[in-house]
């Protein structure tokens, strides 16, 4: 598909999808270093723990939300709010003694109403297409939300350490664009809005909820994801904790790279590979069936996490991270379209916020790889993950291909 045959909404919620990711991206990777140097490390530890599991139960409520109201009021308020809130941690870094408790109070609520409009937006680029042109949708917002972090990472490494203030006032101004954006030309699609069916809200959300779990195949994907998801952040938390104790350096060039440069390269590779690959892969990838496709990706993208998970050598690591970054070029727009197939029009949001599951557990996963790394070597970390990964390709497997709830019709033919 050309850009001016997406429909309006599609390309209104890709472009303001791209800064406000960019905007995140530019700030998320810092907030840790922040917090740490303002309060400690135990403080900066404990309070983003919070926000996290805050952040995870938020994005559920966001999830019933989006479902019950329009959603570009929604989007529209919640957007608004975000603006406003890096406006007050703008403000707090202002005075010489610096307002910590308005930074983290203001950094608290933009987690709060960033996690309330996601499902919102990921169901309106949902509602706006349809299966014929959702997975071109899907592919190209791939590449733009790589591109944005990329973009928005090296924002935040330019200007963080020496020009905070100048960061914030600059995300104020653009995250201060997106509502005014949305409210301009963002359409309110004819979708069904859930209707209440119990007089307590908390128990109308949690019986939203059941149907979403209840909905094994659906289930499944969420949980096959949560596994293969687990591997590729595993990248930053065993892969790169390893690579800082065991990677020699080397030297290119008169230039040392040790165990952190040797990660930061990786992910540099990542994120370069996947913006210049993916239109090329998904090409190449369109002339196969969807099965196939899959399991090809989830294979290569298997291997190379499995290896990278032991490796020490910086060509065995370059070398595995092409083929796993390839399998997820390959995987990533078939997994995405059909999961999006899967939800039921009048659950798009609550369904959205309930596959939020998927990136909630493999970051606890991928966390959980660091304790479990002290007591096994790294050949046997690779065996774990590689049990991992098997398993959520076949539960991911099963869940699009083989069995369908009742009621839900699929061809067979055209898998």
């Amino acid at each position: 598909m050309r850009w001016n045959e997406y429909p309006q909404n599609i390309r209104v919620r890709l472009l303001t999808s791209f800064f406000n990711r960019a905007v995140f991206s530019a700030v998320m990777p810092f907030m840790a270093l922040f917090f740490a140097e303002e309060m400690g490390k135990v403080w900066a530890g404990t309070f983003l723990m919070l926000t996290v599991v805050v952040g995870f139960f938020i994005n559920l409520i966001g999830g019933y939300i989006s479902d019950r109201f329009k959603r570009k009021k929604v989007v529209v308020v919640t957007s608004t709010l975000s603006a406003l809130m890096f406006l007050s941690m703008a403000l707090s870094l202002l005075p010489e003694n610096r307002l910590i408790w308005l930074f983290a109070s203001a950094y608290t609520v933009f987690i709060i109403t960033s996690s309330l409009g996601r499902p919102a937006m990921h169901a309106i680029i949902i509602d706006s297409t349809t299966p014929e042109n959702r997975k071109a949708v899907f592919t190209i917002e791939y590449w733009l939300t790589n591109l944005s972090m990329a973009i928005g990472a090296a924002l935040g490494g330019l200007l963080y350490v020496n020009h905070q203030i100048e960061l914030f006032v600059l995300l104020t101004i653009t995250s201060s664009c997106l509502p005014i954006a949305y409210g301009i030309w963002l359409t309110d699609e004819k979708v069904e809005l859930l209707a209440k069916t119990h007089a307590n809200v908390l128990v109308d959300v949690l019986q939203n909820y059941k149907v979403a779990v209840q909905d094994a195949p659906f289930t499944k994907v969420v949980a096959g994801s949560m596994f293969i998801f687990a591997a590729e952040f595993t990248l930053n938390s065993y892969i790169g904790v390893r690579l800082a104790e065991t990677f020699q350096t080397i030297t290119v060039g008169g230039f040392d790279i040790g165990g952190v440069r040797m990660l930061s390269i990786l992910n540099i590779q990542n994120m370069l590979l996947v913006v210049c690959l993916t239109f090329l892969v998904n090409k190449i990838a369109d002339r196969f069936k969807g099965r196939h496709v899959l399991v090809f990706g989830l294979l290569l993208y298997s291997i190379g996490y499995v290896v990278m998970t032991a490796a020490d050598t910086w060509y065995v690591l370059i070398g595995f991270t092409l083929i796993a970054t390839l399998g997820e070029l390959i995987y990533s727009p078939v997994l995405n379209t059909r999961q999006a197939d899967m939800m039921p029009d009048d659950k798009r949001g609550s369904y959205s916020a309930f596959s939020g599951v998927s990136f909630s557990g493999a970051d606890m996963l991928a966390r959980s790889t660091i304790i479990i790394g002290a007591f096994l070597m790294p050949a046997m970390m690779s065996v774990y993950i590689g049990a991992i990964l098997i398993a959520g390709t076949l539960l991911v497997y099963s869940g699009l291909f083989i069995r369908k709830p009742a009621g839900r019709k699929m061809e067979l033919s055209k898998i």
